[in-house]
């Protein structure tokens, strides 16, 4: 065959891929979830924003937050003790070492648990200094954003529970469990829970800041 026919020699092929051309490579369900995240930040962005008009209006202090319950500063070393867990999973995917991955989402699972009771907590002890939804409006929004995030952080649960218990399912075989390796989506599942539990955790720690300093 004529080597000018070979696709190497086409002109352009050896060009970089263009922006555009790297996004068409992304898959739908990561393209959906970047979108996703997109849509979650500024819907926190509104909320934070909001948060600070009504202190400014009200002729609050910027810059003198509110005294944050300790269980927020608990749950926001859980938080950052669960990313770390979860960000071992590709590696221990990669190891085709499913049962030590089935612990790592229990891990994770368990850490996001403990996180939503110490909100709990923490509105609990907002309620014991007098801050509560019939008080000043500002304080409202302490409640309504952490709530939000906390609704955030038990969808991101179900996800990883469903990945959690096909792990579990695929580790007790052998067939199984070559079958569930050699699956891309696994990959994909890994890489997309991963990047949503970094961000949540990235917004936590936003919201923190933003409870403390504003």
């Amino acid at each position: 065959m004529n080597s000018d026919f070979e696709p190497s020699n086409k002109v352009g092929a050896n060009r970089p891929a263009s922006s555009f051309q790297r996004l068409e490579r992304v898959p739908l369900l990561m393209m959906m979830l970047y979108v996703g995240l997109v849509g979650i930040s500024a819907l926190f962005l509104v909320l934070v924003g909001a948060y600070a008009y009504t202190r400014l209006r009200n002729g609050e202090t910027i810059g003198n937050g509110y005294a944050l319950p300790r269980y927020f500063s608990l749950s926001t070393l859980v938080l950052l003790l669960s990313t770390y867990v979860i960000s071992q999973s590709r590696r221990l995917y990669a190891q085709d070492n499913l049962s030590a991955l089935t612990r790592c989402l229990g891990a994770t699972f368990l850490l996001s648990s403990i996180f939503s009771g110490l909100q709990l907590l923490g509105w609990q002890e907002l309620s014991q200094q007098g801050l509560n939804f019939t008080g000043e409006a500002s304080s409202t929004f302490v409640y309504l954003i952490s709530g939000v995030h906390v609704l955030h952080v038990l969808g991101g649960m179900l996800f990883l529970l469903v990945l959690l218990v096909r792990t579990h399912h695929a580790s007790r075989d052998a067939v199984r469990s070559l079958v569930f390796i050699r699956n891309p989506y696994r990959v994909l599942q890994l890489r997309m829970i991963t990047l949503y539990w970094h961000f949540i955790d990235g917004v936590w720690l936003a919201l923190f800041a933003a409870f403390l300093f504003l």
